[in-house]
């Protein structure tokens, strides 16, 4: 993967109301850190950053001007609504270095028909170099049928990269799509089920108006009683 860099800022101001600032003007506050060293608070712009994390494990060089820092997200806080950026933590690496990274599994062709293509993992975790992080990996179903499973070994790592997860790991299951009659029996199954829940529901609702009636014929005997 080629090195994207971002022009960045020291930053030196902290707290809620600094990095609130940070964001109106379009950039998002961030930390370096790694090896050992004290942590390298900057400021990126929001923009930038963003199209630069669209390619899965970005390695990035952050230019401060008096130094550069090769770095690979770590953690990207995004806002829940809009999507934005809010922090990112980006951990410093060194080319030659290897590091743990998920990558993406991304299904190509088409199972027998009348199967289903489940994807058990999205992702699988494996150890690569920092400058040779593998941004995907394709796996094809072309012409699978059902019972075919493909697991972790089964993927064909670039060089230099190796697997950081059991080499069992289930990725991709294909089994047989339910029949019409299967369907229908489900859902009368469900049904059914609801139903006795709302049974159990009136049942539970009539007891409990039972013994309100009850206590207050009790109350209305126990106020004859202190009339009398």
């Amino acid at each position: 993967m080629a090195e994207i860099k971002i022009a960045a800022e020291a930053r030196t101001e902290f707290g809620k109301g600094a990095a609130r600032r940070i964001r109106r003007a379009d950039n998002v506050p961030a930390v370096l850190y790694g090896h050992g060293t004290d942590p390298v608070h900057v400021t990126l712009p929001g923009h930038q950053l963003m199209m630069a994390l669209k390619n899965s494990n970005a390695l990035l060089t952050i230019d401060l001007g008096t130094e550069k820092h090769l770095a690979i997200p770590k953690q990207v806080q995004r806002d829940p609504l809009r999507g934005f950026i809010e922090h990112a933590d980006l951990l410093i690496v060194r080319k030659g270095e290897k590091v743990t990274v998920d990558v993406r599994i991304n299904i190509a062709g088409e199972a027998i028909s009348g199967n289903l293509v489940i994807l058990e993992n999205a992702t699988v975790a494996v150890e690569a170099e920092a400058t040779h992080i593998p941004e995907s990996f394709e796996i094809s179903v072309e012409g699978l049928d059902a019972g075919a499973q493909i697991h972790a070994s089964d993927i064909e790592l670039p060089k230099g990269s190796t697997l950081a997860v059991d080499a069992d790991l289930l990725i991709v299951n294909v089994t047989a799509a339910p029949t019409e009659a299967q369907l229908e029996a489900e859902l009368a199954e469900a049904e059914a089920e609801a139903g006795i829940e709302h049974d159990l529901t009136d049942a539970e609702e009539a007891e409990a108006a039972a013994e309100g009636e009850g206590e207050d014929a009790e109350g209305e005997g126990s106020e004859s009683t202190e009339s009398e």
